[in-house]
Order: structure tokens, then C-alpha cells, then sequence
């Protein structure tokens, strides 16, 4: 079938975000004496602390408690700086423009924030792809929750089994097919490592996921 709709994750699937911030985490770790497993990190991509919190990890490794408020701050500058020279994921701006001139209606669904997405959108010339762009607190929850994607649906006017949602995280994936969309999930560098059985089908970058629509 032809989807009306591609609904698509942003950190990690439109962008490489999710390296840069996961390289920011571990660096904090080891600059107090302690390792950030990726297969301990990926716990919290695509969600937020709440689902995993890296900062009570740190804490309960250290026994100490933090100025959390400075090294956020520090840490934020650090993934800026790492993210000076990206660009969309490879196989991104071809597909989104095929997609575009056959009709499909597109949006971005992601528990970031709209500052941080729609910031990136402008900056890398992709915003006038979407119809809709629906972040952290457009619904009540974020993912695994399935709340943002209902909203997205709402928005395209689809019924969810005519929608597709391009994940690259397990958050993710579990969020759109509580949804009833389809879910694929194009892994990336951060979460290469996660076993994706409950997609629907699991893709090794974005130009193959592209020949499949």
C-alpha cells in the first residue's frame, strides 16, 4: 500500500543529533571516574529522564549529588559545538522531495522540544517539507507514550493505519504502534545495538526505507 502520510522522529533520523549528545553524557561520566555504557544509555533515547534518568545514574554511581543547572548548561554547549557541521541524514532531502511532489502528507513527531526542532528545520532548510511539526508539549505525554503521535494523526487528518512512522529508537517504535501506525526503524550509530522485533520492518539506512514507499 501507499501511505498517505510519513510521520518521521527527528534526533537521530533526520538529523545525527543523538551521538553528539550521548558523546556530551559519557564525557561527564568519565570526568567523574565513572563509564557510560551505550547499551545503558539508549534506555532514555527518544523519551526523556523519566523513562531513564542519566543524571540519578551518575548520582547513584558517585553517591554525590550535582549542580545540575551548570553542567547542563556546559553540556549544552558542548553538543552545539559538535553539531557546528551537521547536515540531514544521508538519503534525506531526495526522499523527502519524492515524497513531497507524489503528495504524501509529512510531518515531524518528536519529544524534543520545538525550540530545539523547529531551530534545526530552519537552519538545514527542511521545515517546508512538513504539514506539521508536533513536539514536547503539543500532548499531554511524550514517548513511549503514544500521545504525540495521536496528535500528529489528528492534525493530517489520516486514519493511523494509512500512516508510517520512521524510528530510530525503541521508545519510539513501541510510541507509534501504540498509535496504530506502521513503524519502521532505521537504527543509527546510537541505537545500532538495539534489537527492533516489535517494528514492522528494520532498514539500514534511509535510502532503503526510501525504495519501500
Amino acid at each position: 500500500m501507499r501511505f498517505e502520510a510519513v510521520l518521521f522522529d527527528f534526533d537521530g533520523i533526520l538529523v545525527d543529533t543523538e551521538w553528539a549528545i550521548y558523546q556530551a553524557w559519557l564525557r561527564t561520566f568519565r570526568l567523574h571516574d565513572h563509564d557510560l555504557p551505550l547499551a545503558t544509555y539508549v534506555r532514555c533515547v527518544g523519551s526523556d529522564f523519566d523513562t531513564w534518568s542519566p543524571k540519578a545514574h551518575l548520582e547513584d554511581l558517585t553517591g554525590k549529588s550535582f549542580d545540575w543547572h551548570q553542567l547542563d548548561e556546559a553540556r549544552q554547549v558542548e553538543i552545539r559545538r559538535d553539531l557546528e557541521q551537521a547536515g540531514p541524514m544521508p538519503g534525506v532531502v531526495p526522499l523527502l522531495g519524492r515524497l513531497q511532489a507524489a503528495g504524501t502528507r509529512l510531518a515531524v513527531v518528536s519529544s524534543s522540544s520545538h525550540v530545539w526542532v523547529d531551530g534545526w528545520l530552519e537552519k538545514l532548510g527542511l521545515a517546508g517539507y512538513f504539514g506539521t511539526v508536533v513536539c514536547r508539549g503539543d500532548a499531554p505525554r511524550i514517548k513511549p507514550e503514544p500521545d504525540l503521535w495521536l496528535e500528529a494523526i489528528r492534525r493530517l487528518g489520516i486514519a493511523p493505519d494509512r500512516g508510517l512512522a520512521i524510528e530510530d529508537s525503541l521508545n519510539g517504535v513501541r510510541s507509534a504502534k501504540a498509535a496504530g501506525l506502521t513503524a519502521w526503524a532505521i537504527p543509527n550509530r546510537t541505537t545500532a545495538g538495539i534489537h527492533f522485533a516489535e517494528a514492522d520492518r528494520v532498514f539500514t539506512s534511509m535510502e532503503a526505507a526510501g525504495r519501500e514507499m
